[in-house]
């Protein structure tokens, strides 16, 4: 299995079809010729390494005052284990993120998931303003690619918008530390899982130890990044409509093998893209067939969201 590379600024028919087998073999893909402005993210990726350069307490300015397992804000190292999101127990994943809510524009009946106001470090007082327009970028990005995607599976280029006009996406910063001791049995910097929602689209950094794929036999196939472009990867919700069509391939960010590049720091941005709280994810009709029955009934999208992240900060079983 190979990440194949996209540019989406060539031909519309053949970019639809290029996403329909990478999305079918692989479940990831590279993109190029996006269209987000440099600036917006070289600026994104400056602040968030500044951020992540801070001492412990001026990070704990962004952390939730009363509730550990809210999702969004500081995350200190070892606070989620990703692994228990697909039920599997390991050690908690050797990473810091930084987590921003999506807009306060979506209905969520439990206030609790959704609907949060998005939570800032004291310092660098220039990351807000820097990260709020490169979520903008990634959900105008998200956008455009779920057009191509609807129509790889022939349906409307709109069809996706009644389902994401008040999403629940969120945007993270990560940071993986230098390995400074030796790791518990099982313990990874992020363990294995699938992402939850439609789409992530993940700008990664350079270094040893980074993203590894599944391959269907088993195998874990390095990920290495290509500058000025995106990685994709399809979600568990876009797998249950797509009814497996398209793949929810599981992925993790292994362990630094040498010396050198377990003192080396790794950094990466993911935006997680997610439907509104209320979206029915059901198969789509294209995907379902006399030879292919329906593998899924229909969920909502929020609560469904809502188990995974309760599990992966231990907040609970999944639903």
């Amino acid at each position: 299995m190979s990440i194949p590379v996209i540019d989406l600024s060539g031909p519309r028919e053949a970019v639809v079809r290029q996403i329909d087998d990478a999305a079918t073999n692989a479940g990831f893909f590279t993109i190029a010729g996006h269209g987000v402005d440099s600036n917006t993210i070289g600026t994104a990726w400056h602040e968030i390494v500044a951020f992540f350069g801070q001492s412990h307490d001026v990070k704990m300015t962004a952390h939730h005052p009363t509730d550990a397992n809210h999702p969004y804000g500081y995350h200190a190292p070892q606070q989620e284990t990703l692994a228990a999101s697909l039920g599997e127990a390991t050690p908690p994943d050797l990473k810091e993120t930084f987590n921003v809510a999506p807009p306060k524009h979506h209905a969520d009946p439990t206030g609790v998931f959704g609907g949060k106001d998005r939570l800032w470090p004291s310092h660098p007082t220039t990351l807000r303003p820097a990260w709020e327009a490169y979520y903008d970028a990634m959900e105008n990005l998200a956008g455009r690619i779920l057009q191509l995607m609807a129509e790889a599976l022939r349906l409307p280029t709109t069809h996706f918008e009644p389902s994401i006009d008040q999403h629940l996406s969120a945007l993270r910063g990560i940071h993986y530390p230098p390995i400074t001791q030796p790791a518990e049995e099982g313990q990874l910097r992020a363990g294995v899982h699938t992402d939850y929602g439609t789409i992530t689209i993940l700008l990664p950094g350079a270094g040893s130890g980074g993203l590894e794929v599944e391959h269907v036999e088993g195998h874990w196939v390095p990920v290495q990044p290509i500058d000025d472009c995106f990685v994709i990867n399809t979600g568990d919700l876009l797998a249950q409509w797509t009814n497996d069509r398209w793949r929810s391939t599981r992925h993790r960010v292994a362990l630094p093998v040498t010396e050198r590049a377990r003192r080396e720091h790794r950094y990466a941005i993911a935006f997680f893209h997610q439907p509104n709280w209320h979206a029915e994810v059901t198969p789509f009709e294209t995907c379902v067939s006399a030879t292919n029955l329906a593998r899924y009934g229909t969920v909502e999208a929020g609560p469904w969201l809502q188990a995974k992240f309760d599990s992966a900060y231990g907040g609970g079983p999944l639903a």
